[in-house]
C-alpha cells in the first residue's frame, strides 16, 4: 500500500485588525492545534500597532516552544520610510524565517543572506522564476492565489524546485491600494481613520446590486467574499507537487477548521463530510474553488 505524503498545514497571518487580547487568545489555541507552521505579523496596514515587533517576537518564541515552525511576515505594500525601517529590523532579526511580502523585502533579505519564504503576493508564474529565487535564498514558495493547480503542476514538473504551499482556506487576498477603503466607506481620511477596521473582525462585506456577496474590504486590502476551500482536493494538490496548505484565520471556529483539514488531508477522514461541516461554518459569501480550477475565482464546483 502506498503511504501518502503528509500535507503540512500553515496558519497564515491574521489579515484583520483584531485587538491584542483576541490575538493572544487565538494563538494560544493555535499552539494546541495540529498546524505545523504559523505566520506572524501585520501584513496589511502599518497603522495597526497593538502588536509591536517585540510582541510578535515574544509570541514567536512561545509558539516555537510549542514545537511550531514560526515565520515572520512582512507587509505586502511598503509605503514609507517607517515601513522600511521595520522591514530592515524583521530581515535582520536572525531568529526566525521571514516571509517576503514584496520586492523590497526580497532585496533586504538577499542583502543579509537570509533564507526566506516567497509570500503569495510575489509574482512567480514560471519554473525559471522559482530557480532564480531558489538561488537567491528562497526556501519555499506560496503560490499566487490566482494560479490554478494545473499551472502549479507544470511549474513543479518533473520535481518541485522549492517546497510548494497553496492557499487552501479563507477569503482570498486579491489586491492592495494606497487608499484605505474602510476609511473611505466611513467618510474618513486614511490618516484619521479612527481604526474603524477594528469593527469588522472578518472584513466589511460588499454585495452586488442584487444582494449577492462579492468582495470584502479590509483597510487597504480587497478580498474575495467567498472562502477558497480545497479540503477535497488532496489528490490534485499532491499531483501538482503541493506539500503545504495555508489556512487563513477567521474570527469564529477556526480551530475546528484546522482540525478538519488535518483529519481529511492526513488521517483519511471523509472530504464530503468535511465539506458539509465547513459550509455550515463559512462566512457570508460561501465557498469557492474557481481559481484552483482555472475558472472565475468566485465559482464553486460543488454548488
Amino acid at each position: 500500500m502506498t503511504v501518502q505524503q503528509r500535507m503540512a498545514l500553515t496558519i497564515g497571518p491574521v489579515l484583520y485588525y483584531w485587538p491584542r487580547e483576541t490575538l493572544l487568545h487565538f494563538y494560544a489555541e493555535v499552539a494546541e492545534s495540529p498546524a505545523d507552521t504559523v505566520v506572524l505579523g501585520e501584513v496589511v496596514c502599518s497603522r495597526r500597532h497593538d502588536m509591536q515587533l517585540a510582541d510578535w517576537l515574544s509570541l514567536a518564541r512561545d509558539l516555537a516552544g510549542a514545537r511550531k515552525e514560526v515565520v515572520l511576515a512582512t507587509q505586502a505594500l511598503v509605503e514609507s520610510e517607517a515601513d522600511l525601517r521595520l522591514l530592515r529590523r524583521i530581515a535582520g532579526q536572525g531568529d526566525f524565517i521571514v516571509e517576503a511580502g514584496d520586492a523590497s523585502a526580497l532585496n533586504l533579505l538577499s542583502q543579509v543572506g537570509a533564507k526566506y519564504v516567497l509570500g503569495p503576493h510575489i509574482n512567480v508564474y514560471s519554473r525559471a522564476a522559482l530557480v532564480e529565487h531558489a538561488m537567491a535564498g528562497a526556501m519555499r514558495w506560496v503560490a499566487p492565489v490566482e494560479l490554478p493547480l494545473h499551472g502549479i503542476g507544470r511549474m513543479n514538473a518533473p520535481r518541485p524546485v522549492l517546497p510548494t504551499e497553496v492557499f487552501g482556506w479563507g477569503r482570498l487576498p486579491l489586491a492592495f491600494s494606497a487608499r484605505c477603503f474602510t476609511a473611505r466607506h466611513h467618510r474618513l481620511s486614511k490618516d484619521q481613520c479612527g481604526f474603524r477596521c477594528r469593527d469588522d473582525a472578518d472584513g466589511l462585506l460588499l454585495s452586488t446590486t442584487d444582494e449577492q456577496p462579492f468582495l470584502v474590504i479590509n483597510g487597504i486590502q480587497t478580498q474575495s467574499a467567498a472562502l477558497q476551500c480545497l479540503v477535497a482536493e488532496g489528490d490534485a494538490l499532491r499531483a501538482a507537487g503541493v506539500s503545504r496548505l495555508r489556512l487563513s484565520p477567521s474570527s469564529a471556529r477556526f480551530a475546528e477548521v484546522v482540525q478538519i483539514f488535518d483529519q481529511v488531508m492526513n488521517h483519511g477522514a471523509s472530504a464530503d463530510a468535511a465539506l458539509v461541516a465547513l459550509d455550515a461554518m463559512s462566512l457570508p459569501g460561501g465557498l469557492s474553488d474557481g481559481f484552483a480550477r482555472a475558472r472565475p475565482g468566485l465559482e464553486w464546483s460543488r454548488a
